[in-house]
């Protein structure tokens, strides 16, 4: 049974033919729509074009020919592994945050900056211990999280709930401390954990030089939409991961811009306030 008969049996079921039309309208709207938004969200244009391109030229040639039984998924399957396999880290990530919704230590972060304290503050604060330990050759990890962390993220670590300092940055990674080995949490205005142990990533595409405090740093983001910042060890050179990406010799401004993105909120209520 084709594709097609199928849809007119369920269509005459209804005594009326309109409806076959009807659902193979609503059925490729759906896929179409969700595709679509999907390649969008993660800017895959050219990808948007193949898979456009691919729905005509297979709608033409079902339309044309007598396909039916396994023909129908061969390439529609051969698609979709495609998609997958360039998509792999978007795919895991959203998979990861699905699962973990319900165990997230904090469901909706809270950035608004109390007792005189404002977004340009903080930053100077994060950038003035991060090039301070990139000068002194002192590893760090610091996430910048969005309350979307798993608990069991969260709980590997030592709670502090502290307000942001370079000062007590600098002491938590300070060599030989029991904290220092493990990653910051920032949530927000606070320090809310540190010591913490992050997924390696799985990647093997990335430098060779990269050692596992930067396949931490790469690990979380893959997993989850947050953002790390890491201080190589050996080198001081200051990366940034996103999106299981990671951008090396990040410099001042860089970081700023990088910290700019995550307070973007209070700086937009500073300026309408």
């Amino acid at each position: 049974m084709t594709f097609q008969e199928f849809l007119v049996r369920v269509g005459n079921s209804f005594n009326h033919h309109a409806v076959t039309t009807v659902l193979t309208i609503a059925i490729l709207f759906v896929l179409f729509y969700f595709t679509i938004s999907t390649l969008s969200k993660n800017n895959a244009k050219w990808v948007i074009i193949v898979f456009i391109v691919y729905v005509l030229s297979t709608g033409i040639i079902f339309m044309v020919a007598d396909i039916s039984g396994w023909d129908y998924f061969i390439v529609p399957l051969l698609f979709i592994v495609a998609v997958c396999s360039m998509f792999a880290t978007e795919i895991k990530r959203d998979i990861w945050n699905w699962t973990n919704k319900k165990s997230s230590e904090v469901k909706h972060v809270d950035k608004g900056f109390t007792s005189g304290g404002n977004a340009n503050e903080t930053i100077d604060e994060i950038v003035k211990a991060l090039q301070n330990m990139s000068k002194n050759d002192v590893g760090a990890i610091i996430i910048l999280a969005n309350g979307n962390l798993p608990k069991s993220v969260i709980e590997s670590g030592v709670s502090m709930d502290a307000t942001i300092s370079a000062a007590l940055i600098e002491s938590v990674f300070f060599p030989k401390t029991p904290l220092h080995d493990g990653a910051m949490i920032i949530n927000g205005t606070r320090v809310q954990a540190a010591g913490c142990f992050l997924p390696l990533s799985q990647e093997y595409n990335h430098p060779k030089d990269l050692g596992t405090r930067h396949r931490a740093g790469i690990g979380i983001t893959e997993t989850v939409n947050v953002t790390s910042i890491i201080v190589s060890e050996e080198t001081g050179i200051i990366s940034i991961a996103q999106g299981g990406k990671i951008k090396r010799y990040a410099d001042s401004e860089m970081l700023r811009q990088t910290l700019k993105e995550y307070y973007w909120q209070e700086f937009l209520d500073q300026k309408n306030s």
